[in-house]
């Protein structure tokens, strides 16, 4: 399976993780792909059916759910495996802690698709920098697990054949310590994980490239060439 991130299982997700939160028995969260990949991005085909106003609009919403990840009290990790493109990039990349395959594909193509990724931008550059985050939206190099970690995508690198049993020892091992000192530290890194000003900044740059036609060319060959 792609998983491609709709709007529907985007919603599904913020709301899982708010129920987690809330929830006194759950002291982590694990995020993990349905199938050979994490996440294959958000779906081209919706996108090349809706307006200007609904891809903005869609795009908010993914954007609440990366800051669903920031805000929520406990800490959530990210197993990834197979590939994490453009939106599944940016939702691994917002999570506490993420451990990758060393086969795994890192890429954002948005740029090359013909759009600026609208959201999932400050969760990047809190965890890479500016000119690491400038490289990776430019899409030149798919990074492999390896150098997802030398990035500072990800945190640990392990064979595809551990990666389930690692993520969740790591989902394990969080949810054992104190909870007050773990909400503590969630709450202090939050607003340094997820300001929103730099998405605010990404939706109007979004924006700017769907007004200007900038994607259709690409939405109508990618969903020729690449079917979910």
């Amino acid at each position: 399976m792609r998983n491609a991130l709709d709007l529907a299982l985007a919603r599904e997700l913020a709301a899982a993780i708010v129920e987690a939160a809330a929830d006194s028995d759950v002291g982590a969260l694990l995020l993990a792909g349905n199938g050979a990949g994490f996440c294959s991005g958000s779906d081209v085909k919706e996108m090349a059916r809706a307006s200007v106003e609904e891809r903005i609009a869609v795009a908010r919403e993914k954007g609440a759910l990366v800051r669903a990840i920031a805000d929520c009290p406990k800490p959530v990790v990210a197993a990834v495996q197979g590939f994490a493109l453009g939106g599944g990039f940016m939702l691994a990349a917002a999570c506490d802690y993420v451990v990758t395959t060393h086969d795994a594909r890192w890429r954002l193509p948005e740029v090359g698709l013909g759009f600026f990724p609208p959201w999932g931008i400050d969760g990047l550059v809190a965890r890479v920098g500016v000119a690491r985050a400038r490289a990776l939206v430019f899409g030149h190099e798919t990074l492999d697990g390896r150098r997802a970690v030398e990035f500072g995508v990800a945190d640990l690198c392990v064979e595809p054949g551990h990666i389930n049993e690692e993520a969740l020892r790591t989902a394990q091992h969080l949810s054992s310590l104190p909870g007050q000192p773990v909400l503590t530290a969630k709450r202090f890194f939050a607003p340094l994980a997820y300001a929103g000003a730099l998405d605010e900044r990404a939706i109007e740059a979004y924006r700017m490239n769907m007004e200007a036609g900038a994607a259709d060319a690409s939405f109508s060959k990618w969903t020729k060439t690449r079917p979910e």
